[in-house]
């Protein structure tokens, strides 16, 4: 099934979705602010956790092929893989990522999605035998994000994978329950409060020398955790202390 008939058709089910759009300014930002506050951190707040899991806490996933004209490349499924282990690591055993082959039998199934709509990655609800999933939508093409990170992606392609790296872990981020945040240090961190979001990017970039840096460099903040401990009542000891990132200028 095209990925724009799948979307359409979760959209009309389950309406709830969680989206990364690009700022705004004047008017339009406040309402849109006001909006996400209302609809985007409260609804992400109230999913909760994924599940009920098992004991063990299994969570299938799947990850598709890319979508025509979506500018998905070969190694974007691990990018995806390693939001997926950064996300597992954090959870210090509180859930386990399963790959599986059909999506159907997934928990969470991540789509690479085409440019449209203005946003760069969204996740949806979705119930799987009872259980709440999650469908996550990722756009690895960098355009919406203006010329200035258009440009820094197109001559560098470790800054485009941070890019849709970090795409990946803030919308797993939204599957796995946790909401949007106004803090710029988190991946949670919701881009319609400003901010300078080439920066965003580019203090994760700094810390890469090669592709295979990414696998082990998770980008959650403390926050991110303390949202993660919370919802899958994980004790303090669980998470991974880091330094905070240092504020940009201009918030």
């Amino acid at each position: 099934m095209p990925i724009g008939a799948i979307f359409r058709r979760w959209k009309l089910q389950f309406g709830q979705r969680t989206a990364w759009r690009p700022a705004r300014s004047g008017a339009t930002l406040a309402l849109l602010v006001a909006a996400t506050v209302v609809c985007g951190q409260g609804a992400a707040q109230q999913l909760g956790p994924l599940g009920p899991l098992a004991a063990n806490g299994r969570v299938t996933y799947y990850i598709a092929a890319g979508a025509a004209g979506s500018a998905y490349r070969d190694g974007d499924r691990d990018l995806a893989g390693w939001a997926l282990r950064a996300w597992e690591r954090e959870g210090r055993g509180a859930f386990t990522f399963v790959r599986v082959e059909r999506a159907e039998e997934a928990l969470v199934r991540l789509y690479w999605s085409p440019p449209g709509g203005g946003q760069y990655g969204e996740m949806m609800p979705i119930d799987v035998l009872g259980k709440r999933g999650a469908a996550v939508f990722v756009r690895p093409e960098t355009n919406a994000f203006g010329p200035e990170i258009a440009s820094r992606a197109a001559a560098d392609d470790l800054f485009r994978d941070t890019i849709v790296y970090l795409t990946c872990v803030h919308e797993l981020g939204h599957a796995l329950g946790l909401r949007h945040t106004d803090r710029f240090e988190d991946i949670m961190y919701f881009f319609g409060f400003g901010g300078d979001i080439p920066e965003f990017f580019g203090r994760y970039r700094r810390q890469l020398h090669e592709r295979a840096d990414i696998a082990a460099t998770a980008g959650i903040s403390s926050g991110d955790l303390a949202q993660l401990r919370a919802l899958y009542s994980l004790p303090l000891q669980a998470a991974t202390v880091r330094p905070e990132l240092p504020e940009t200028k201009g918030l």
